[in-house]
């Protein structure tokens, strides 16, 4: 487990310029923060939580904006997808060598003919899946092309196969934003005071307590086979470990804490399919609109419910 143990308490933290998720992510939440915002526990609102922790960071929308709205002490996150936790780390601590990587990626990319982009881009990808995750020596260079393939790759996507190995095909944009270097170093900034961790979302039992907001994010239940994006790591999410998830969630509330829980509603597809329903009937269930913003069929870019599960009543 990676972490951040001895890092001081968060301050608050005067940017430059405002701080945004730095990847592209199915299911990122940028676009329902304003709807999300209603949903938080009245008492972040007035100050009253000192600390934020997000089992499953994903591309970290709502860590950002919970960071840089709300006044919290301490910030902790967690996820499974180690090179994601390692690129996290990598903006935290050396953000300046990232920079460096990002910009060799960006010029010797963008010069190039399609045709050559092409080639640039599985180039850079055979090379990112035969490194070992367990040689240090090898996290920036690591990190720069685990951002580079995502905006370089077919809608932003991040998907493994069995063994692991990234296989989302070339994207082919016409001037994709590589190396946003002024966004990177404002993340930086913002994450100085956030533990950050290699894990499963069991792993933040440890810091939860009454005095915690935190906010779950699984992979989502598919609607339909054809929409299964729950690989972001080599493991599968099921349907049992929704259900393990859930008692989790119920653990964590008997500890007192405020705990806001996204997933796909499965509604959208069948009205009788009320697996979430009775997963949480002992909880808040609410339904908000969202835009799918990844499909491989234009008639899937719609906008469909989601839902949140809290275990406080949304004033």
């Amino acid at each position: 487990m990676r972490g951040g143990d001895l890092l001081e308490p968060l301050a608050a933290v005067s940017l430059p310029i405002p701080a945004r998720p730095f990847l592209k992510w199915a299911g990122g939440k940028g676009q329902l923060l304003d709807i999300f915002e209603k949903f938080y526990p009245v008492q972040l609102r007035k100050g009253h939580i000192k600390k934020y922790i997000e089992p499953f960071v994903g591309s970290g929308a709502v860590l950002f904006n919970v960071l840089q709205n709300y006044k919290i002490e301490s910030a902790y996150i967690f996820d499974i997808n180690e090179d994601l936790i390692n690129t996290y780390i990598v903006i935290r601590d050396n953000v300046r060598s990232l920079v460096d990587e990002l910009s060799k990626l960006e010029q010797g990319f963008l010069k190039l003919n399609e045709e050559d982009r092409k080639e640039f881009y599985y180039q850079v990808r055979n090379v990112y899946n035969s490194y070992d995750a367990r040689n240090n020596d090898l996290n920036i260079k690591r990190a720069a092309q685990f951002i580079f393939l995502n905006r370089t790759c077919y809608n932003g996507l991040y998907r493994v196969n069995r063994l692991g190995l990234f296989n989302v095909p070339f994207g082919n944009y016409k001037n994709p934003t590589i190396c946003d270097e002024k966004n990177l170093c404002a993340a930086s900034m913002l994450l100085q005071k956030v533990h950050i961790f290699v894990g499963d979302y069991t792993e933040s039992a440890r810091y939860i307590d009454k005095d915690t907001f935190a906010y779950f994010d699984p992979p989502y239940r598919p609607l339909s086979i054809t929409s299964n994006f729950t690989s972001y790591s080599k493991y599968d999410f099921t349907d049992e470990q929704q259900i393990q998830l859930a008692h989790f969630f119920e653990e964590m509330n008997e500890r007192s804490a405020f705990l806001m829980l996204s997933n796909s509603d499965p509604k959208n597809v069948d009205c009788n399919d009320n697996f979430f329903d009775k997963l949480y009937e002992n909880f808040h269930i609410h339904r908000v609109r969202a835009r799918r913003m990844i499909n491989s069929k234009s008639e899937g870019r719609g906008f469909v419910n989601e839902i949140l599960v809290t275990n406080y009543a949304v004033m």
